[in-house]
Order: C-alpha cells, then structure tokens, then sequence
C-alpha cells in the first residue's frame, strides 16, 4: 500500500452519515420549497408525512402534528402548496427529507406564509405584547394621518373627526400606500412626524384589499418602526375582517378609518353635555352646602354669648380677684410686720455684744485656772521626771562599767551578747566594752561555770 492510501481517511457508515446531516442542517437550516404532494399518509401518531415532486425531482416531506393542527386547509395528493421548513437528513436509512414548519397552497399561500412566519417572529420577539403598548391620549391637540391623499379614506377620517370634535388640528401625511415602494414612504412618513414631535397620535390608514394589496402594511420594517414610534398609533388598515402586521404591533388597531377617528377623538357634545350636568351636579352640592352651612351658622350664632357680655363677666372677675388678692396681701404684710417686730425683741434680748461680753469673762477665768494648773502640773512633772533620772542613773549599764565590769558581744554584722563561754570556740574575735573605751579580743582558752572562780 502507497503513501497516499495510508493517509487516506476511511469513514464508517455513521461517521459519513452524522457528519453529511450536520453539513445539510447547517447549510440549509430553513427553505422555502413549493411542489405537488404525493404518497400523503397520516399514521395514528398524527403527523403527516408526504413526498413532494416537480417535473423531473421527488423528495420526502414531513409536518408533525403540532405544525399540522396550525395550517388552515388539509394536505391532499395532488395539491400544489408551498411551504417553508429546515432540511433533514434520517441516519436509519441515510435519506434525507424536509421537516415543514408551514404550509399554504400555492400562489395567494405564499404571502399568507410569509405573513404567518413574520407574526410569529415578531410575537416571539414582544413586539405584539401589551405591556410595550401606549396609550392614547384624552384630547389629542394635534392628529397626524399618514395616507393616501385621494380616496374615501381622509374623506371619511375628515368627515367623523370634524364631527366629533370640529376645529380640530389634522395633518396630512400623503404616501403611497400600495405597490413597490409603499412601505418605505410609510416608514419616512412615520419617522418624520415622529421627528418634528408636534403630533399628539399618528393614524396609518388604508381601505381594504387582498393579501396582495396590503403587503406594504405586512412590511417588518415598517413593523419596528411603528413599534419604536414614541407617538402612539392606531393602525386603521383594511376592513374589520383584514388583519395587517401594523394592526398587531400598533398601539391600537381600529376595525375601519372612520373608527380610528372615532377611537382618536372623544365626541365634543357628549363632552359639553358632560360638563353641563357636572356643572348643574355641582351647583346643586353647593347649593345643599350653603343651606347646611347657613344653618349651622344660624346654630352657632344661637348659642355664641355676646363678646362684650363675656368680657363683662371677665372684668368683674377681675375686679374681685384683685380685691381679694390685695386683701390677701395686706394680711400677708401685717402679719409679718408683727414677725419682724418680736424677732427684733428677741435679737436684742440675745445681743451678739452681750453674750461676747459675757464669754470675754468666762475666758479670762478659764485662763487663769488653765495657768496655775498648767503650774502645778509641770512641777509635778518635773519632780517626778528627777526621780526616774535618779532610778536610771542606779539601774544605768555604764554605771555598771564605772565599777569595774565590762560588756563582751561577737564581732560581725550580727552582734550578739556574750554570757555563756560555750557559744564561743577558740579563736574567734570578741568586742569588750569598757566604762571608757572597747577592747577587740581573741579566745585563747574558755571555762565553764564551775571554773568561774
């Protein structure tokens, strides 16, 4: 085997099989394909499965029984339709086979297929949900109508608009609003009213048709435009029958022109009427508050005492409450000037000078005792103080030594009182006091008591 074989890679049969479905899926993950349907069977399970054929090809189809239930007619052999799916490829049998997600008859079918598949994008992605919608306002001063110039439509929208409520601000947006091109002048129309911002709510509007004939109005372009539109709007497409992807992401969806008129406006004599009964309401409820206001001001006025008799009583109130007041202190004032008068007797009685007198003389006795007790008390002392010096002088250690008798202690720093001759050893020092003087001696030899003499 050469070189080239062996770098050769061999495949099994699934690894082929796996990596061809995912080159497929990947390739063509969705397909618009139109044929006719042939071989149509529809098991138990409820899923459909078919062949789909043209002039010179034939390839198996299939739609499952949750996309089944959606489309609006029931597939049959022979039936031209063109429908929209993802590529597949079934490893059991390495065949591969379109798995539909939608489906119509052919022609008119492939608009209202496209239409289905945007609806459901765009409603998967919230444009369709009532939380991103606004709302529109009470009395709108300015009504921006984006249409066609010519027709029944602004006639009727002008009509209903000066009916309800006359004088009011209406701007006319002429555009195209079938053909090529219809969706882009309604998308500019749009941005533009949205621009100048002087528009209180936008009316797109268009008179009935076909399928066809509405397509600008099933634009996704102008969808996201009229879903970013900061200005609400109301999409009056069609009759009440026809259904546009601007009804379905617009603000509010009117059933006909002539009703997004009415929805945009209120009507002016009901609102006239409404004030003219809110008014009579009003006047009747003041009216009834007046009355039950006068009389309780009536009532108030019975029972309220004259300002001048209230300040009558208060004055004589006055008047007493100073008499007595004063009465009270007079009495306070006499009582104690009676007071002051015997605190005065009693002061002079116990006069400061008397008693100081007095105390002078006590203190100049009480000096006199103190001294001649002080006298005696020291001679006392002294006396006593003799005879104690006289005992000591007896009892005194250096009257002992005057006699001829010493004091023998250790030497060191804990001197002690020789009495006994064994706490001594041969040679140790000894300190000798003496009546005049001290003697440092050495044991040579010791005795006991009975050697003393």
């Amino acid at each position: 085997m050469n070189s080239n074989n062996r770098s050769q890679q061999i495949y099994t049969v699934s690894g082929l099989t796996r990596q061809l479905k995912q080159l497929i899926e990947s390739t063509y993950p969705f397909v618009w394909l139109t044929g006719e349907i042939s071989n149509l069977s529809v098991p138990a399970s409820g899923h459909c499965y078919f062949s789909l054929k043209d002039d010179t090809a034939l390839i198996s189809g299939v739609m499952f029984r949750n996309q089944l239930k959606r489309i609006p007619f029931n597939p049959e052999n022979g039936m031209r339709i063109t429908g929209m799916g993802r590529l597949s490829l079934y490893e059991p049998r390495g065949s591969y086979q379109i798995i539909f997600e939608h489906m119509a008859p052919e022609g008119a079918g492939l608009l209202h297929a496209k239409f289905e598949l945007l609806k459901k994008q765009l409603a998967h992605e919230g444009l369709f949900d009532a939380d991103h919608k606004s709302t529109l306002p009470f009395l709108p001063k300015k009504i921006s109508i984006i249409t066609s110039p010519t027709g029944a439509v602004i006639r009727d929208i002008i009509q209903v608009s000066h009916r309800r409520f006359p004088g009011i601000h209406l701007e006319i947006v002429p555009v195209k609003v079938q053909g090529n091109g219809a969706d882009i002048e309604i998308l500019q129309a749009l941005e533009a009213v949205n621009k100048c911002a002087t528009s209180q709510v936008i009316i797109i509007a268009r008179g009935g048709g076909s399928l066809e004939d509405l397509a600008a109005f099933n634009s996704e372009k102008l969808a996201r435009a009229v879903f970013a539109s900061t200005i609400p709007v109301i999409s009056a497409v069609g009759h009440e029958t026809d259904f546009t992807i601007c009804d379905f992401v617009a603000d509010l969806r009117a059933p006909t022109p002539s009703a997004a008129a009415e929805l945009a406006l209120p009507e002016q004599k009901k609102l006239l009427q409404n004030v003219f009964i809110s008014q009579h309401a009003l006047t009747a409820v003041l009216r009834r508050s007046l009355e039950r206001f006068k009389s309780q001001l009536k009532d108030l006025n019975s029972r309220l005492k004259s300002p001048r008799s209230r300040m009558d009583d208060l004055r004589m109130r006055l008047e007493d409450i100073e008499q007595r007041l004063t009465g009270q202190m007079q009495g306070q004032l006499s009582a104690l000037r009676e007071k002051t008068s015997w605190y005065t007797k009693a002061l002079n009685t116990a006069s400061p000078a008397r008693q100081i007198s007095e105390q002078k003389e006590t203190c100049r006795f009480m000096t006199q005792r103190l001294a001649q007790a002080m006298t005696a008390t020291l001679a006392a002392v002294r006396a006593k103080t003799h005879e104690n010096h006289s005992k000591l002088g007896a009892l005194s250690p250096l009257a002992v030594l005057n006699r001829g008798y010493s004091i023998t202690r250790t030497c060191g720093s804990k001197q002690k009182i020789v009495t006994d001759s064994t706490t001594t050893q041969n040679g140790d020092s000894v300190e000798v006091l003496l009546a005049r003087g001290r003697l440092i001696c050495q044991v040579e030899k010791k005795y006991g008591q009975e050697e003393n003499l």
